[in-house]
């Protein structure tokens, strides 16, 4: 397999272009798959305290074999949990149910502005990282107006910006955003939850030109756009055709069709960041 390309994060961490999603995989089959995504080469393994798994993403960490340094793992701060002195200890309870003794990177998973305490909740991840608890911070779903507020509320940019895309929402004015920020783009649900996108005409055309499948034609359009998807998948074979994305490459005018798909509100659930909350 080609060798999995890197990106510089704005605080100089180094990570692969490809990550793994762990959502839904919880207990000992989750265990399992987990481990398995690792020995298929996935070194990047994103979670979130609500769901509700850090334990099995810490237990594939152990079984794995690597060591420690040799993966990067990811959670995130819940809703409910935004303000200061909660986070700080949601945190604490987050590394104590992954059995580990520091996260690679620690995100705000939603703004929550209605609710309005996400500012709280970046300082308090900044606290976090002073104390050793994580590495690296970042956010989840921050429009433009809300990295603007923390970051001039703290002065301190987050090095990633996780947020929905795929080809039905290619989020162009955000990717932007953030790369003007020197923050990187991760995607969730970057193959659209496997929806109708696996149907779409333009891609069966492309994945047949390059002998690909339309999941690898997906991937490798979010990695040629600079962003990092964190694709989940549970078979062996799925794994590794994932990250069988870097021995070719989609022209210019391949790009431009795919574009050709966004859509305004693409979102596949109604999520919209600037009034969704999640708890």
């Amino acid at each position: 397999m080609t060798a999995i390309p890197t990106l510089r994060l704005n605080n100089g961490t180094i990570i692969p272009a490809v990550g793994f999603g762990t959502y839904k995989l919880n207990g000992r089959e989750g265990v399992k798959d987990i481990v398995r995504a690792i020995h298929n080469g996935y070194h990047f393994l994103d979670s979130a305290f609500n769901y509700e798994n850090e334990g099995a993403v810490g237990e594939a960490i152990r079984q794995s074999g690597l060591s420690r340094d040799k993966i990067q793992v990811t959670s995130k701060l819940p809703g409910r949990h935004h303000q200061y002195d909660q986070a700080l200890v949601t945190i604490e309870e987050s590394l104590y149910r992954a059995q580990l003794d520091y996260y690679d990177f620690y995100l705000v998973h939603w703004p929550n502005p209605i609710t309005g305490k996400y500012v709280e909740a970046w300082q308090a991840l900044i606290e976090a990282r002073k104390r050793g608890m994580v590495k690296a911070i970042g956010v989840c779903n921050f429009l433009p107006e809300h990295l603007d507020t923390i970051i001039k509320e703290t002065g301190v940019t987050p090095c990633l910006n996780q947020v929905e895309l795929h080809p039905y929402f290619a989020q162009e004015t955000q990717r932007a955003y953030n790369k003007k920020l020197g923050i990187v783009t991760q995607s969730w649900s970057p193959l659209g939850r496997a929806n109708h996108i696996l149907q779409e005409h333009v891609l069966l055309e492309i994945s047949e030109r390059y002998k690909k499948s339309i999941a690898q034609v997906i991937l490798r359009w979010h990695t040629q756009l600079g962003a990092m998807p964190i694709p989940k998948a549970t078979s062996d074979a799925r794994q590794k055709e994932n990250l069988a994305i870097f021995d070719f490459e989609l022209t210019q005018a391949d790009m431009d069709k795919i574009k050709t798909l966004s859509k305004p509100d693409g979102r596949t659930k109604d999520q919209d960041p600037s009034r969704y909350e999640e708890f």
